[in-house]
């Protein structure tokens, strides 16, 4: 029994601790000063697994159509660019001031499946700066998106210059 009302003393204590810390403001939730090592792990260890959770049942369609590439690269420009770059392409300064820092797309979607990519880019991510496109978007756009992301892995700043170019050539028509 008194181990038992030590157990419910020290969850006790440790929720009053807690409490406590949340309500004092303390803890520095500028986006200028990056979360402390144990913060960072426990993020990343929940959005990785919540993501690959919840994308595990979606089916990609084929993301080698040229034309799916091509409208995804209209949207990428549009809405990604600013924050994630491209080739030859920085952030912007509103990407540039983001925490945490946007990855690198041609670097980081390694790390993803197309379902995952899909998953985050139609969801968003909470306390990140990745919107959900998933309310302003069809399915069919955020899968265009996927498919032009996939191309972006050594991808050079000609070949993105080529699908602006054929982009605007084919807007004109």
């Amino acid at each position: 029994m008194k181990s038992l009302l030590r157990i419910v003393l020290t969850i006790v204590l440790l929720l009053i601790i807690i409490t406590v810390f949340l309500y004092s403001g303390l803890y520095n939730i500028s986006a200028m000063v990056p979360h402390n090592r144990i913060t960072l792990k426990i993020i990343s260890v929940l959005k990785n697994n919540s993501i690959k959770h919840y994308a595990e049942d979606i089916t990609p369609p084929n993301l080698g159509d040229p034309a799916l590439i091509n409208n995804g690269f209209a949207h990428y420009k549009e809405m990604c660019v600013n924050c994630h770059g491209a080739p030859g392409i920085q952030p912007d300064e509103t990407g540039r001031g983001l925490y945490p820092k946007p990855p690198d797309l041609s670097k980081s979607i390694k790390d993803w499946t197309p379902a995952q990519l899909f998953w985050i880019t139609k969801n968003g991510i909470k306390m990140t700066g990745m919107p959900s496109f998933g309310k302003t978007h069809s399915d069919d756009k955020i899968w265009a998106i996927v498919a032009f992301i996939e191309k972006l892995p050594g991808m050079s700043k000609e070949k993105y210059q080529a699908y602006n170019k054929q982009v605007k050539e084919n807007d004109d028509d």
